[in-house]
């Protein structure tokens, strides 16, 4: 059952035409590979279907569900969740205390409540378990690995019982053996029913993963199929616009 779809979305700044009539849709625990040259509207798809722009034309429905999203909040109450390719961590604090950044779990203490960070390292510890992740709630997130990293902003989804996850470059600028912790947490994703878009320029980490390919050109779709029906070189003869449409 197709939990997101997008019909006709497209999407102008002023003059500029960063969308045109992108239909796609996303079932349950599948992974989307989209994928697509610079400026070919990959980052704009995601920010509507995340909330942060508005689409100017085309529909979204979810769930079955028409919705219009004018913010962030809108969708992520709906399930959908963002992990960006900066992450947004702080540094200074644990992988627990950035799991739960702004939604601290709280205990009474009197008349006040105070933060309850027993309760938030076990619940961490649990989400890491769930994904089958080495990262340890107490450690301090600059002592970690790119890898470490992802698991904790992937972490973060898990709070709010994310259905979509949509991931911007998760495999960038990160060692081998990084890539593979990565590729094994979106599995994990996958393997719990939710739905996953990838965002990468990497082929090879998009097509270890990805059950479908989607390919976007100058934001048109050009491409929306089955990854063992594709290839890297049909996808690069795509983005370069060597072969026009598959």
């Amino acid at each position: 059952m197709e939990i997101l779809e997008l019909n006709n979305i497209s999407k102008s700044f002023g003059a500029i035409k960063a969308l045109d009539n992108v239909t796609l849709s996303l079932r349950s625990g599948e992974v989307l590979g989209l994928m697509g040259d610079n400026g070919a509207g990959k980052s704009t798809l995601i920010k509507i279907i995340a909330g942060n722009f508005k689409q100017s034309s085309g529909t979204i429905n979810f769930e079955n569900q028409k919705v219009e999203f004018s913010k962030p909040m809108e969708a992520r109450d709906k399930g959908i969740e963002v992990v960006y390719q900066d992450l947004a961590l702080c540094d200074n604090l644990t992988a627990a205390s950035n799991i739960f950044l702004t939604r601290e779990i709280k205990r009474n203490f009197g008349l006040i409540k105070i933060i309850n960070f027993s309760e938030m390292f076990k619940r961490a510890k649990d989400i890491f378990k769930d994904l089958k992740s080495e990262t340890l709630p107490d450690e301090e997130v600059k002592m970690m690995s790119g890898g470490q990293r992802q698991a904790v902003a992937i972490g973060r989804t898990k709070l709010s019982k994310a259905k979509v996850v949509l991931l911007d470059e998760p495999t960038a600028a990160i060692s081998v053996r990084q890539v593979a912790e990565v590729l094994e947490l979106i599995k994990q994703l996958k393997n719990q029913g939710i739905a996953v878009v990838i965002i990468s320029h990497r082929m090879p980490d998009v097509f270890a993963v990805s059950d479908r390919i989607a390919v976007l050109r100058r934001g048109q779709l050009v491409a929306n199929k089955l990854a063992k029906e594709s290839s890297p070189e049909e996808v690069t003869a795509l983005i370069t616009g060597a072969i026009e449409k598959a």
